[in-house]
């Protein structure tokens, strides 16, 4: 693995960084009522339904050295499920088995989740304490992914905050008219490709490798 080299653009850009909290805070006014006490420590009757309509979670975790790692994690709506007001598990369907996150989770006990809805343009965010459970009667419960996941992420809520819809309306995620070409992007094969630096490995090679992938391996 490369590391950057000395001089690059974050060397120089933190020699003058912002140093603390309290300078960070005079760059920006202070946030009105409403961005403080839509707040919440448990899940209400609106936030659970948001949970059921979601279809994707990025979740965000950190290993005990504080390195840093989001992983998105999908299903059919209401994949996630909802055991109580402060209690959320989420299946571990088939990925690439690196279990980056599952790992980083046990090693601190927290994690940090944001649910997406397409089409929508609401975000929930969940942060709180963490663990990895194997429990049969737990695992038997979330097979909306197909089938009893090998293990699940269980979060125990800490905070619950509703963002406003302002980032997603930005990007114009949900406008097709909006979204670049395909021939405007490297296709995911081309970036696998260039990422494993094996002279001998074809595009075509990669090409085959992803098409098996979803076709044996999307549960």
């Amino acid at each position: 693995m490369t590391t950057p080299l000395a001089g690059s653009a974050f060397d120089s850009l933190r020699l003058d960084a912002v140093p603390d909290q309290e300078a960070l805070r005079r760059a920006y006014e202070l946030p009105g009522d409403a961005a403080v006490r839509k707040q919440m420590t448990e899940l209400t009757e609106h936030t659970r339904r948001l949970i059921g309509c979601s279809s994707l979670v990025l979740v965000a975790s950190a290993d005990a050295e504080g390195n840093c790692d989001v992983s998105p994690r999908g299903g059919p709506a209401g994949f996630v499920a909802v055991l109580d007001a402060w209690t959320v598990a989420i299946p571990d369907a088939t990925g690439n088995k690196r279990l980056d996150t599952l790992q980083n989770v046990i090693a601190t006990g927290r994690a940090g989740l944001l649910f997406v809805i397409p089409g929508r343009t609401t975000t929930l965010r969940v942060n709180g304490r963490a663990v990895v459970s194997t429990r049969p009667e737990l695992l038997s419960q979330l097979t909306a992914v197909g089938k009893p996941p090998a293990s699940a992420l269980v979060l125990g809520i800490e905070e619950v905050y509703p963002h406003c819809p302002k980032s997603l309306l930005r990007s114009g995620a949900w406008k097709p008219e909006q979204w670049l070409p395909a021939d405007a992007q490297p296709t995911s094969a081309e970036v696998t490709l260039a990422q494993l630096r094996i002279p001998e490995l074809t595009i075509a090679d990669v090409e085959q490798a992803e098409a098996d992938s979803l076709k044996y391996r999307y549960e």
